[in-house]
């Protein structure tokens, strides 16, 4: 019989035991000092005798807490506000234990003419000395870490041929960049002024830099005047408006811009802010204002659960990993069948995210494979699920629909039931705006998907399902950008399958922030299946000006020094692309900007009769057939009669 390894209750690594011994000595240092101080006139014996009987039992009761609070998952020089308050938390439930191990256990008794042996209790003033001075040095030897590790800012001396740099935005983002120039002159960079639109900071100096102007009418002026080498967008909430006359102005007069990364990934920042500075890319200057949420906030809902993230090493699902790791889930464990892919995002939540080694668990399985999957479920015992595992290559799953299905469909119908059995709370599923009205395999086995989601709601009421659908992810590995920059790099031509082809687009951190404000959505179910979620994109984008734009932000003209070549259209693709079925009703959601799917629902006997016939022919490989099954999903215009699928 297979033996089940558990998770340890209180997990603890190597990095954990010099903290702890530290932690133990100082809190011993607090216990003798907590004494000493309140008998100022000389310890009594019985309180001396007191203190040498239990300070081994407190030392050992207080670093028990504090792993419980989970104090050693973390290296002290990355301390933060969170950190401080569980510190706190841990050591006012440390003091309580310890009185009250003292009262029940009554190590030292004390003779009373009176009442004759009498158990001596640790004074008021001792347990208030206790927990100040544990506070104060527990909190303190953190905080002289994470001071020594920031280091104060020395004096600033740019080198000789520091490139000058126009920072645009004098807030938050703007003070960062400064912050990181002037504490690492080997950059090469030195700052020669602000550019903001706040009446309220012209003008004014921030750490000696001014603010020069505005981003109206006078940028052209102040460019001219100060002569940058580059211009930083220091603003990453900025819209697309803004990003994109700043990169028209810099460009005439041959002047570089780069810009922060999103405040997603501005708020992730571990490492040298000024080192993740990038070029402007097309997602800056799409012209529609991201949609912006506070993760820490509407992510609360995962801080101390077991989260599992399957295609972990995706572009959708490293994301997931990143955001998730923000709000301190008791553990995250990452899943992909991709060794290199799980790799690189496992050493990245380590060494530029600092998550705790024991804080996660890198599981490199199959979410197709029945057995392998109740192995992990068992094993870790996740409590929230997000299945981001999926081939998304419209193309390449055209020739390959036995592997789409298996992979899209029938693991996600095995991945839900899982779920259901091992009594996941929650499972979100990461779907696609193909799976409206199919036209190809992929959003065929994307459709499928999201019945197998709504059959396990049924069949598995004790856990909450629900499916997230958004359209292109821009950056993503099945985008068309990533597509359109190798085109340009080469010289071209870029490749247009259609002049008239439109879509929605999104970036990779608007998707990832929609599929976990979705996970705690819908406190009441309002229909009989599992919820699908879907993002207010805007209006869709023309790929043909989308081409258009990134040949111009690489500096080219389009037509002259890059053409644009329409090929046509493949089988299956769209003009446009929809986000609600012809038989969906749209429905608001009490989170603006995210609307509910609302269809009729499906009969879960229908959906396992329709999912069998399919599974039976990935059995035998019959692709031919398996296409044409799946393909009857596209002619359905109302709520789908699985029946007729079965039949």
């Amino acid at each position: 019989m297979r033996r089940r390894q558990r998770t340890a209750a209180i997990p603890l690594h190597r990095h954990s035991l010099p903290q702890m011994a530290v932690d133990g000595v100082l809190v011993a240092v607090a216990y003798f000092l907590a004494y000493r101080l309140r008998f100022d006139q000389g310890l009594p014996d019985r309180y001396d005798h007191l203190m040498k009987a239990s300070i081994g039992w407190t030392v050992l009761i207080s670093l028990v807490v504090f792993a419980t609070f989970r104090l050693y998952q973390r290296w002290w020089r990355y301390t933060r506000q969170r950190d401080y308050i569980s510190i706190v938390q841990a050591i006012i439930v440390a003091t309580l234990a310890v009185a009250g191990y003292v009262a029940l256990v009554k190590p030292v008794t004390a003779f009373s003419p009176k009442a004759g042996d009498v158990a001596v209790s640790i004074p008021t003033g001792v347990i208030a000395m206790f927990f100040l001075l544990t506070l104060l040095l527990v909190g303190g030897v953190r905080f002289v870490a994470h001071a020594v590790y920031e280091r104060p800012l020395a004096g600033f001396r740019a080198n000789k041929d520091a490139r000058g740099v126009l920072i645009v935005g004098a807030g938050d983002g703007g003070q960062l960049v400064l912050r990181e120039i002037l504490r690492n002159p080997a950059l090469g960079l030195t700052p020669v002024g602000f550019v903001d639109d706040d009446p309220l900071k012209q003008g004014q100096r921030i750490d000696g830099v001014k603010v020069l102007g505005t981003t109206g009418e006078d940028f052209a002026d102040i460019l001219a005047e100060v002569q940058p080498d580059e211009v930083t967008i220091a603003v990453p909430s900025a819209p697309g408006t803004l990003r994109a006359r700043i990169v028209r102005e810099c460009r005439e007069k041959g002047i570089p811009v780069r810009t922060l990364p999103t405040v997603f990934e501005l708020l992730q920042t571990g490492g040298k802010l000024v080192q993740q500075v990038r070029e402007v890319q097309v997602e800056d200057v799409l012209g529609r204002e991201p949609v912006l949420m506070d993760v820490e906030k509407f992510g609360r809902y995962l801080s101390g659960e077991v989260v599992l993230v399957t295609g972990a090493g995706g572009s959708i699902g490293s994301e997931l990993c990143r955001q998730i790791a923000r709000v301190g889930p008791r553990r995250l464990i990452l899943l992909d069948h991709a060794e290199d892919n799980l790799f690189t995002i496992q050493r990245e939540l380590v060494e530029e995210r600092h998550v705790h080694p024991d804080g996660m668990a890198s599981v490199l399985a199959d979410c197709k494979e029945g057995e392998r999957m109740r192995e992990v479920f068992a094993e870790h015992r996740p409590t929230i699920v997000f299945h981001a595992a999926a081939y998304k290559h419209v193309g390449l799953m055209e020739l390959n629909p036995v592997e789409a299905v298996r992979n899209n469909a029938i693991a996600t119908r095995l991945l839900a039931r899982v779920a259901g059995e091992y009594r996941v709370r929650r499972f979100v599923l990461v779907s696609t705006d193909k799976a409206v009205a199919p036209a190809t395999v992929m959003g065929a086995s994307k459709a499928l998907a999201e019945y197998a989601v709504e059959e396990a709601t049924v069949r598995f009421p004790g856990t909450r399902y629900s499916a997230v659908r958004f359209g292109n992810v821009l950056g993503s590995s099945g985008s068309v950008v990533p597509i359109f920059r190798r085109q340009i790099a080469r010289g071209g031509p870029v490749t247009v399958t259609d002049p008239r082809m439109k879509r929605y687009f999104m970036t990779i951190p608007e998707a990832v922030q929609l599929i976990l404000r979705s996970g705690n959505l819908g406190g009441e179910r309002a229909t009989p299946g599992g919820e699908i979620y879907v993002l207010d994109m805007g209006e869709p984008v023309e790929i043909m000006q989308l081409a258009r734009d990134m040949i111009e932000l690489s500096g080219l003209i389009p037509e002259k020094d890059i053409a644009i070549e329409v090929i046509g259209r493949r089988p299956g693709e769209k003009i446009d692309e929809e986000l609600f079925n012809p038989f969906e009703r749209v429905q608001p959601t009490p989170v603006e900007k995210i609307s509910r799917a609302e269809r009729a629902p499906l009969d879960p006997d229908q959906v396992e009769a329709m999912f069998n016939e399919i599974q039976l022919l990935v059995l035998e490989g019959d692709a031919a057939a398996l296409a044409l099954k799946v393909a009857e999903l596209s002619a359905v215009s109302r709520a789908p009669d699985t029946a007729e699928i079965a039949e």
